[in-house]
């Protein structure tokens, strides 16, 4: 039986629904990121949907997963709009984000072999090369993927779902100048702290270090502020 134009599928549509909720939700989430979608800003379905060439079923799905991540909130009568986070919550997600990249430390001493050390050590001569030539955006772009790499070597799954829970709001508040407000070759002598931490094979050591890590990255980001609310 032949499909009426309301029945026929379209490219996008004839998709399968998770996929299509799926590619939808990371797009969001890239928007939201990279600041494109600034923290307190309105989520318009209408749009949004003409936007990507989908039904509002889908958005609504991404906009559920993206609640549910803490980076949009739904305010009733209003609308879904991108969560905002005040420099007082922010510190707080530090505390919460230092005990679990402590804990990623002592994992991860216990799981490291010579190809992942190799690797750490490639991403920490990357990133002096991008602070020698005060490259922030390449040298955050580093940074970032060289955390990624040391959550998913712990191979520990709920751990790294709530750590990059918690980095992702920290995002909302535009956290990245913590590694301006220290300088890029402060950060990096954190970073090799904790390779060589995790290379002695001693989880307290790395673990502290990790730990520490975080710490002075809240410090630095407390200096930049100046409301606590």
């Amino acid at each position: 039986m032949a499909l009426s134009s309301a029945d026929r599928p379209s490219d996008q549509s004839s998709r399968p629904a998770r996929l299509l909720t799926g590619s939808v939700e990371d797009e969001l989430e890239h928007l939201i990121l990279t600041g494109a979608l600034r923290p307190g800003e309105r989520l318009h379905e209408i749009q949004l949907s003409t936007r990507f060439g989908i039904s509002r079923g889908p958005l609504r799905e991404a906009t559920r997963s993206l609640q549910a991540k803490g980076l949009v909130e739904v305010i009733p009568n209003r609308g879904v709009f991108v969560r905002s986070v005040t420099p007082g919550e922010a510190l707080e997600i530090y505390d919460v984000r230092a005990a679990i990249f402590g804990l990623a430390g002592r994992l991860l001493t216990d799981l490291v072999n010579d190809t992942m050390l190799s690797r750490m050590h490639a991403f920490l001569e990357d990133m002096d090369a991008a602070a020698a030539k005060n490259d922030f955006e390449g040298y955050y772009r580093l940074n970032l993927a060289f955390h990624d790499f040391l959550i998913l070597g712990t191979r520990n799954k709920t751990l790294a779902e709530e750590y990059n829970t918690l980095v992702n709001k920290l995002h909302l508040c535009r956290a990245q100048s913590l590694v301006t407000a220290g300088g890029l070759s402060v950060s990096n002598h954190e970073h090799r702290e904790m390779v060589d931490s995790v290379a002695s094979g001693n989880r307290e050591r790395a673990q502290a270090a990790f730990f520490r890590h975080v710490e002075r990255s809240k410090d630095r980001f407390r200096s930049t502020v100046t409301d606590l609310a």
